[in-house]
């Protein structure tokens, strides 16, 4: 794929249905135990054998042992720690300014990792090769398998330290990325069938089910996925992201912005200024939530603060990147479920 069209599905991508705010877009055009008891390391020490993972690109990691010196982007690497398995290094939002976990690390222990680059499209090469790493593992946001987070101008010596393994968030339901990530943490040594990580699925399926309702009660209910930055405000479609194309087979009206409106994006979403913010009614707002984005507390902007879902409180964070485990998805379908059983015609 050309370098332009590279980038320009890059730009769209890096909404993942909403934006990582205009900076980072531009930038990206250029240059402890886990829960379930022990550590991932020990559990995935413990399985034996060599290991083999065919990853949704079609490509398949064989290696003589279970890798436990893994690398991983941050939101992978808080999956695999619910399920129980402890990387060695991340990449990607990690911390925030303060030093706390950021939103994209879940519960992962953040003093128990090698930070590697803790923004988006960040890496350290020598920090990444003093690890020696035997597997790095990410999502992948396009058709063509770009591997999220791996700096473009680096990829081919990362590329050369270790093999590489991507679980596709694009242009699916959430459900399928879900199954994949638990296949992924399986073959690594997690106990699947202990009573917690069991737990935690049917509760997202109760989940599913309660949102499913909550639609079909409210179908008149309109519901805009937004981002925001200090110059422009992105209304995403339905299509490509994980959580929304799943949100809506469970029957949650969306505001759909026109094709042409998102083809200047990549088909992911379309920008607005802050004056044109009103373009689409809307009931409910659920709104980009990852550290990089302007969220709704800190936005001054007089035409924001009019909307109709604004002024009767009926805004809810969104996780664009959702932490690809059974127990970080729950809160996603319940919030929107509880959000819509809630809400109230304003629109």
């Amino acid at each position: 794929m050309p370098n332009a069209a590279t980038h320009l599905t890059r730009r769209g991508i890096l909404a993942a249905g909403g934006a990582l705010g205009l900076g980072a877009v531009l930038a990206a055009c250029g240059d402890d135990d886990a829960k379930s008891g022990g550590s991932g390391e020990e559990k995935a020490a413990a399985k034996s054998g060599p290991w083999t993972f065919k990853d949704d690109r079609g490509e398949t990691v064989k290696l003589d042992k279970v890798p436990t010196n893994i690398v991983a982007f941050t939101g992978v690497a808080a999956a695999l720690f619910d399920y129980g398995i402890q990387v060695k290094g991340v990449f990607g939002p990690t911390t925030t300014k303060e030093g706390k976990p950021d939103v994209q690390a879940g519960d992962l222990d953040v003093s128990k990792v090698t930070v590697l680059g803790n923004e988006w499209g960040k890496l350290n090469i020598e920090k990444y090769a003093a690890l020696a790493p035997e597997v790095l593992i990410t999502t992948t946001f396009d058709d063509a398998g770009t591997l999220w987070s791996v700096p473009l101008e680096s990829a081919d010596k990362i590329a050369k330290l270790a093999p590489d393994v991507a679980i596709s968030v694009y242009d699916r339901q959430l459900t399928q990325p879900l199954e994949r990530m638990w296949e992924l943490a399986e073959s690594l040594g997690a106990d699947m069938k202990s009573a917690k990580i069991a737990d935690s699925k049917k509760k997202f399926e109760a989940a599913a089910a309660r949102l499913r309702a909550a639609a079909k009660a409210k179908p008149d209910i309109k519901v805009l996925a937004g981002s925001a930055s200090p110059e422009i405000f992105y209304v995403s479609g339905t299509n490509f992201s994980i959580d929304l194309e799943y949100f809506k087979a469970l029957g949650v009206n969306f505001v759909e912005p026109s094709e042409k409106a998102k083809e200047p994006n990549g088909g992911w979403f379309e920008s607005l200024s802050w004056e044109q913010v009103d373009k689409y009614d809307a009931d409910i707002i659920i709104m980009d939530d990852r550290s990089s984005t302007l969220q709704p507390a800190d936005i001054t902007e007089a035409t924001w603060k009019k909307l109709p879902a604004v002024k009767a409180g009926q805004v809810i964070p969104r996780s664009p990147e959702p932490i690809l485990s059974y127990d970080k998805c729950t809160p996603l379908l319940e919030n929107l479920a509880e959000a819509l059983e809630n809400a109230k015609k304003v629109s």
